[in-house]
């Protein structure tokens, strides 16, 4: 089975360009075309209390498609502007059979010319009327890429289709056995575990043709805990490779992003509830503190603060209406861009590259990706971009543009965007506080419109005194102003981690993406409140 819908993948290899080559000659005004398809299958499995619950296995198909039409600008002589359309569907059995397949590309393309022509037409008359000139009148050679032809495997040691359900099913079924063994303090366990396997293959009539495969193996676990007097504590958290169910079954050792194996992840987490039913909830000082936050904290900050606003959509204010903007862009003339944002020790990254949650070599507009570099010793450099987000800001594009499936248009999303690490211990870090906290983990975050300031609580805040950890409490909060928050950084650790994201959404209709964040230990100065 899926055999047959990876066999579309090989047709579209072999015939993909022609195809689109041969309708861009046929329509009049199209002067480019691209196609996105894509296969997902998954296997996924709960347990809850020791007992197996659900399990799923799927096989899907998307397809989407973009076309590019110009039309005479009457702004000047000679001049074209240009507008793109899309359309996108889940297709499944239709990509079995190619001459199926085919006829739904075409139909699907004929959509997207009819929806840019009228674009394309609506832009041109907006350009007869003087003042209108920022619209852009460009070619479409301004923004192609080079045409690129690559094959990027996935990784895995195991393939995600032979795997036997069952396997799943006692994955998780023993992990949460094991939770409620450790007595009646836990109240409630729930474990999941998803193997899946994506092939996606990208096609323009210039040429390019680009296969990639992602392997993803997730596990998630949530505890309730609670003691007789009145302690309640309930936790959450994922785990998760671009790998085989290998790096769940037996664990993953990694420099940036270890896990352990699914078991003993849902065991510490559920140790760390039971510990935290015990623990005094945080009276917050009326006051700004010297606060350490952990890497997995830090993941949260880097995700919100960082990642979000150097989204280029959301500066430009394409999400304003139901996602917010960025701190970092309030108008083209009025950019933090070369501006100081953070201390000089305090530098931001985005980097597909890295072995992560959100690795990839490629976005789904064909363009590489690229490491781009938010903070640099503490000034602002750069967005993440498309191609139509890196026009208008005059930049070349980064490779940011990516969907949760091929029938989606592709949104800038976040890669492994992280804080970059520096030289020194958490030991020696903490070491050298008189009085302070220590936060560690993350739950949930409140962030302004602009990301301009926040709320995020922690799963562990402990008391240092005279450099040592002291008191364990539980429902902490760090709250500050973004930019003071990274201004007061006087210290960054030499422990860099990434931690997986399994679900930052995105746009309207809704998308659903997997990415790590993370950093180092950092030390500043912020404002403490209750959980």
């Amino acid at each position: 089975m899926a055999g047959d819908l990876l066999d579309a993948i090989e047709f579209l290899r072999c015939d993909g360009d022609a195809l689109l080559k041969r309708f861009v000659r046929a329509h009049r005004g199209a002067v480019h075309a691209e196609l996105r398809f894509e296969v997902v299958y998954s296997q996924s499995s709960t347990a809850d209390n020791g007992e197996a619950r659900h399990s799923t296995e799927s096989e899907e198909a998307f397809l989407g498609v973009s076309v590019w039409v110009a039309a005479s600008a009457r702004s000047g002589a000679n001049s074209q502007c240009v507008a793109a359309g899309q359309g996108g569907c889940e297709i499944s059995r239709l990509a079995r059979d190619s001459r199926k397949l085919a006829a739904a590309i075409n139909a699907a393309l004929g959509d997207a010319y009819d929806r840019a022509r009228v674009s394309a037409r609506e832009k041109a008359s907006l350009l007869a009327h003087p003042g209108r000139e920022s619209l852009g009148a460009i070619r479409w050679s301004a923004g192609a890429p080079s045409p690129i032809r690559d094959d990027v495997p996935a990784i895995y040691r195991r393939d995600p289709r032979a795997l036997d359900p069952d396997e799943l099913k006692k994955l998780c079924r023993e992990a949460s056995a094991a939770v409620k063994g450790l007595g009646p303090q836990i109240a409630f366990n729930w474990v999941g575990a998803t193997s899946e396997l994506r092939h996606e293959i990208f096609v323009s009539s210039d040429g390019s043709v680009i296969s990639q495969g992602f392997a993803f193996s997730q596990g998630d676990c949530y505890v309730v805990a609670q003691d007789g007097g009145g302690g309640h504590q309930e936790s959450y958290d994922t785990i998760g490779q671009q790998r085989g169910l290998e790096c769940l079954a037996e664990g993953y050792r990694s420099e940036l992003m270890p896990n352990p194996d699914l078991q003993t992840f849902a065991i510490e987490l559920a140790q760390e509830a039971r510990e935290l039913t015990a623990a005094p909830l945080l009276k917050p000082p009326d006051h700004e503190v010297t606060v350490v936050t952990d890497p997995h904290f830090n993941a949260l900050v880097a995700h919100e603060i960082v990642g979000h606003p150097c989204e280029a959509d959301r500066a430009l204010k394409m999400e304003a209406a139901y996602a917010g903007r960025s701190w970092f862009l309030r108008s083209l003339h009025d950019s933090e861009a070369g501006r100081r944002v953070a201390s000089p020790m305090l530098s931001a990254c985005s980097d597909p590259g890295l072995d992560g949650y959100g690795q990839y070599r490629y976005d789904h507009e064909g363009t590489p990706g690229r490491r781009v570099m938010h903070f640099e010793r503490g000034v602002f450099r750069d967005f993440l971009n498309s191609r139509a987000t890196a026009a208008v800001l005059g930049v070349s594009p980064n490779g940011s543009a990516r969907a949760a499936d091929a029938r989606y248009v592709p949104l800038i999303r976040m890669s492994n965007t992280f804080f970059m690490p520096g030289e020194r211990s958490p030991a020696e870090i903490i070491g050298e506080i008189g009085r302070g906290y220590y936060v560690c983990g993350s739950r949930i975050p409140s962030i302004a419109e602009s990301r301009e300031n926040f709320r995020i609580s922690a799963r562990r805040v402990y008391e240092i005194e005279h450099g040592r950890l002291g008191r364990l409490f539980r429902s902490g909060s760090v709250t500050s102003d973004s930019k003071r928050f990274f201004m007061n950084v006087d210290a960054v650790g030499n422990d860099l981690r990434l931690i997986a994201i399994p679900n930052c959404g995105k746009g309207q209709p809704m998308q659903v993406k997997r990415m790590s964040n993370g950093g180092p230990t950092l030390r500043s100065r912020a404002r403490l409140a209750g959980g």
